[in-house]
């Protein structure tokens, strides 16, 4: 039977020695980044999680491996932590962060166990991150975010290590043209956000090939009347976020009726006011309306007799899409409803079945600045998958926007700034010297793993590859990942955004700082426990003989 992945690693007593926390730290940082190591670059291997629920997750994206490992030892869930916020902040870089780290506290273990302070070691790690990024940007080339065909070869070097790298010109395409569509101008400031605006909705069955950047919005739901349109050509869309039902008393209304007549007033009172909110609808003339709320099978006869097709119950996630897409306004209250709130820039309205559940496509948008992603596959495990490597190629393709330089992939950059980096140090006296050059060491485990994973010779292969860095300008020489020779990356076209690489060398080497400064773990919850224990047992030992005697 399959397991969760449990790893416990000790946690040190009040007792320990100083340097043991340090030590402790370090040994958990190394178990943490062993355990993805194995997931970067194109001939990663999968790992099979199960989730909570009993799902099976399978992926290589170390961020969702490491959501779901379940670990005892504090510095432990602080490297899984540095994960979590890599793929918040860049989207993307999340296996060779961890890697990273693990391996810069591996460096300064030789440091600690000859009884150099770890201010002095922190002191040449930051010097090494300053010194980093600055040698990143002479690594770094420009790129024109306006070519297309730029954009499309630096996603592709991005899902290259994925599952999904077999249809890569096709999830390129999706990431792009997502990106595109919800990118907007707010006083002059570029705005992308993925998350809100540009949404991925998985339906199993069909070929991969059928998935699809909708120009305009997917909703999962029917009409409410069987006889409402289902098509409707440039429709005039309302949104509104209250109920077409009768209004109750808002505290608990109590009413007594003591006359037939008087009961028969109170459902008249109850129809009048529905056809009140419908009449305000019917009022601006739209095809369709789309509610928050539910709709009473009263308010549904009197839109359907006014030719309104009515669907309720929407997200409001949804209908914040719906409204950047067809341009129209989320009214609160029905009698606000102004011709300006109707939105008109929809091409086309159309209720689709797909496998078993109803789909509503308001599509052929001018200008939408909101979109959908369609994603057809075989299973809901494979379709998972590829959500998560979308992601990571929209944000990807987000980052270029916003800074457009690029870094040679295939672990050249690491290698660039690892040459540089030791030449850097030769110039830097007193005992900073020895950490500023650990931090060179530590970089070469980006291109050593990418060789080890294609099984190739990582001594052989990295000795040719510092040859051709210290030769002189040929910063862009890196790993082809899947044969495990040295290529130059300008002819081989594998590129990473330079605010993925400067956020994992910052995250990476800012955290370990962090757990070096470290020097005890303490425990207060056992401590208390024992004493609570303590101090009740004298209590149970006098009231014992009592009750018996009793």
């Amino acid at each position: 039977m399959l397991q969760q992945p449990v790893i416990v690693l000790s946690t040190p007593t009040p007792s320990a020695s100083r340097g043991k926390a340090q030590l402790s730290n370090i040994q958990a940082a190394k178990t943490i980044s062993d355990i993805i190591r194995t997931c970067l670059g194109p001939h990663a291997m999968l790992k099979m999680l199960l989730d909570p629920m009993g799902g099976i997750v399978l992926t290589n994206d170390g961020n969702a491996i490491l959501r779901e490992v379940e670990v005892a030892h504090p510095a432990a869930k602080s490297m899984i932590e540095l994960s979590r916020t890599q793929d918040e902040e860049v989207g993307d870089g999340t296996t060779s962060v961890i890697i990273l780290a693990g391996e810069v506290l591996a460096s300064a273990l030789p440091f600690i166990e000859r009884n150099i302070h770890p201010i002095n070691i922190i002191a040449g790690y930051k010097r090494a991150l300053e010194d980093s990024l600055k040698f990143l940007n002479e690594v770094s080339v420009p790129i024109n975010i306006n070519e297309r065909k730029d954009i499309i070869k630096l996603i592709r070097a991005t899902i290259g290590t994925k599952i999904v790298s077999q249809w890569g010109d096709l999830m390129c395409n999706l990431a792009y043209d997502a990106v595109r569509t919800v990118t907007t101008e707010v006083n002059g400031k570029r705005e992308i956000d993925i998350k809100r605006y540009a949404r991925v909705e998985k339906v199993p069955g069909g070929e991969i090939e059928e998935s699809c950047v909708l120009d305009g919005v997917m909703v999962n739901k029917d009409v409410t009347h069987p006889k409402m349109r289902r098509f409707i050509r440039n429709p005039r869309v309302v949104l509104l976020d209250c109920p077409l039902e009768y209004k109750k008393g808002e505290s608990q209304t109590n009413v007594e009726v003591t006359d037939e007549s008087h009961w028969s007033r109170l459902l008249e009172i109850e129809e009048e006011q529905v056809k009140a909110l419908c009449d305000d609808i019917i009022r601006v003339k739209p095809d369709i309306v789309f509610t928050e709320k539910g709709v009473s099978d009263i308010a549904q006869h009197f839109l359907l007799k006014a030719g309104i097709t009515a669907i309720r119950r929407v997200k409001k996630t949804d209908n914040n899409r719906i409204a950047r897409a067809t341009g129209a306004t989320i009214v609160n209250r029905t009698e606000e409803l102004k011709d300006e709130d109707v939105g008109t820039q929809c091409g086309l309205f159309e209720v689709r079945k797909i496998g078993d559940e109803y789909f509503c496509f308001l599509v052929e948008c001018k200008e939408p600045k909101a979109c959908t992603i369609l994603l057809r596959g075989p299973s809901k495990d494979v379709l998972q998958e590829i959500d998560r490597n979308l992601q990571d190629a929209m944000s990807v393709a987000r980052n270029v926007m916003f800074e457009p330089r690029l870094c040679p992939g295939g672990g050249a950059t690491e290698m660039a700034l690892a040459v540089r980096l030791t030449e850097a140090a030769k110039g830097i006296s007193g005992v900073e010297q020895w950490p500023y050059k650990a931090i060179s060491e530590a970089l070469l485990v980006i291109p050593r793993t990418l060789v080890q994973n294609c099984g190739g010779n990582a001594i052989k292969v990295l000795t040719q590859l510092r040859a051709k860095h210290s030769a002189g300008a040929n910063s862009s020489w890196g790993i082809d990942g899947t044969s495990g020779k040295i290529v130059d990356m300008h002819e081989y076209g594998v590129w990473e955004p330079q605010a993925v690489k400067a956020q994992t060398l910052k995250t990476a080497i800012e955290s370990a700082c962090l757990l070096l400064r470290v020097d005890d773990i303490v425990s207060g919850v056992s401590q208390k426990g024992a004493g609570n224990q303590a101090q009740h047992a004298p209590e149970e030992a006098a009231a014992g003989p009592d009750e018996g005697e009793r």
